[in-house]
């Protein structure tokens, strides 16, 4: 679908990010709206790159828009106009191969934590490992390590029911950076934690920035954006209102 008045850009043969050479954006973005019925959009003409290793908070009230561009960017929905390059990657060609390609790369932090019922913590956290083919031995230490950052290691052998929220919320987190992603999107990662463990939970996911992870969070807490002195992204009925350099406070 096309926005009236609006000619589709061409076809991008490769990504430039602002002040940097082709292919150091991790995330492309040219005019991309999406809409779910005819004249309602959930996101409208944004642009806007990312850095490789760039650490962005995406702001904004509920319903802004945030959650779907983060399902953009993870390929589970399309552009309705405009393109999306994603590690080279455009979304709008990805087959049905590749989108599951794709995805090994990225690491997702659902506000619903999407674990497996069935399935233990440590067993949670091991999948994104395991659809890698890493070897079994070097997936029980890296996921062991892994939960023992975010204060689970003991909770390894116990299902995600018996956890409570803010748990359920760290072994989400988990599943996400265990296998050292280049990309890492939170949606709202710190909504069920109380505000000691947001600070240890967002300190491990900016620490994922300073080793080459790009890094984007949606969040309503402003206090976190001002902690961090992050860029900040604010979208408002689905349109880029701001966009505020490191260090800068919103309007």
């Amino acid at each position: 679908m096309r926005v009236p008045g609006r000619a589709a850009p061409p076809v991008l043969a490769a990504v430039r990010a602002p002040g940097g050479g082709a292919g150091d954006a991790a995330v492309a973005i040219y005019h991309v709206s999406k809409s779910y019925a005819a004249g309602s959009f959930a996101l409208r003409d944004v642009s806007l790159q990312l850095r490789k290793g760039e650490f962005v908070f995406l702001t904004g009230p509920s319903g802004a828009g945030k959650s779907t561009l983060l399902r953009l960017l993870f390929a589970d929905e399309r552009p309705s106009e405009g393109q999306i390059v994603v590690l080279g990657r455009n979304i709008a060609r990805l087959g049905p191969r590749a989108v599951p390609r794709l995805r090994r790369r990225i690491g997702v932090v659902f506000q619903d934590f999407k674990l497996l019922p069935r399935r233990t913590v440590e067993e949670n956290v091991a999948v994104a490992l395991e659809v890698l083919g890493t070897p079994r031995r070097e997936v029980r230490a890296r996921v062991f390590a892994m939960l023992k950052q975010v204060g689970l290691q003991h909770r390894r052998y116990q299902h995600p029911l018996s956890l409570s929220g803010g748990e359920q919320q760290r072994v989400a987190i988990a599943r996400a950076l265990v296998n050292e992603p280049e990309i890492l999107l939170a949606d709202e990662p710190t909504g069920n934690l109380d505000p000691d463990l947001t600070v240890e939970i967002m300190d491990l996911i900016a620490s994922a920035a300073t080793r080459g992870t790009t890094v984007i969070v949606a969040t309503h807490e402003l206090a976190l954006v001002a902690r961090y002195g992050k860029r900040t992204l604010r979208l408002e009925g689905g349109r880029l209102a701001e966009d505020a350099a490191p260090g800068l406070r919103l309007r």
